[in-house]
């Protein structure tokens, strides 16, 4: 079996592999004052609730965007499941090729969501990943990562206006049906749907002018379920794009 850990600033998704196939996944709050051995028995109880054995993990891999908790991961994996954790990195010769002017700037989960879009989905592609923030990552029709957009998340721009806005009030973040709010809570809903759905398919537009021909467009993320039928161009919801991401890359991975 295979552990997979995709930790982003919000929140940690974990997912066990047997082969290829995805058996068991968890989404959890990213903790970064966690020990080794709180984060070592917090996941050998998701395996035990799922009724795998640890015993039976043959490799473990991480893309993380805090650095804070690496070094408790990797001491956690060592301690619990004796194996050495394999950190993601844009260079490392399991991923695709890197056309950023800065290859160690690439987000460990980016390089993930490429690996798994070009093997899934072939490229051109673009893959919009809502998190905290929201990552636009292309890949070429040559399976090479071009770069891509960084914008706000949805959550962090909800709880920046709830903060700064004395009068408003935190409200569930959904389509309203309709742009015209007839109360302040419609009118915030319409202000952060159909306001993303727009950030959304306005750069998805200025990429696909840039990329000169068609594209796919695959959504991932927290919110992607939640914005994809408002958009006129993304194709498709994978939930678990990152997690597949993770497998390709361990499978590649030399002397693993």
């Amino acid at each position: 079996m295979l552990l997979a850990m995709d930790v982003g600033n919000t929140n940690t998704g974990l997912g066990v592999f047997e082969g290829k196939k995805l058996v068991a996944n968890w989404r959890l709050t990213t903790a970064r004052d966690q020990t080794v051995d709180e984060y070592g028995i917090l996941t050998r109880d998701l395996f035990t609730v799922a009724g795998l054995a640890p015993a039976k993990t043959a490799g473990v891999i991480v893309a993380s965007v805090v650095p804070p908790v690496n070094s408790t991961l990797a001491q956690m994996s060592e301690k619990y499941f004796g194996i050495k954790a394999i950190f993601v990195e844009p260079g490392m010769q399991a991923a695709l090729p890197v056309r950023y002017d800065h290859p160690e700037e690439v987000g460990a989960d980016r390089i993930a969501n490429a690996v798994a879009a070009f093997d899934k989905y072939g490229g051109p592609t673009v893959v919009v990943d809502f998190g905290t923030a929201i990552n636009f990552d292309v890949v070429s029709a040559r399976g090479e990562y071009l770069g891509g957009v960084i914008g706000p998340g949805i959550g962090i721009s909800a709880d920046a206006l709830f903060a700064q806005a004395a009068r408003l009030f935190r409200v569930e973040i959904r389509d309203p049906g309709k742009a015209i709010g007839t109360n302040t809570a419609g009118s915030m809903q319409a202000g952060f749907y159909y306001g993303f759905v727009g950030l959304v398919d306005g750069i998805l537009e200025r990429l696909k002018k840039e990329l000169n021909g068609r594209v796919r467009v695959i959504a991932t993320g927290g919110q992607a379920a939640l914005i994809a039928p408002g958009s006129r161009y993304i194709e498709a919801v994978d939930e678990h794009l990152t997690l597949d991401g993770l497998r390709l890359l361990w499978e590649r991975s030399p002397g693993r």
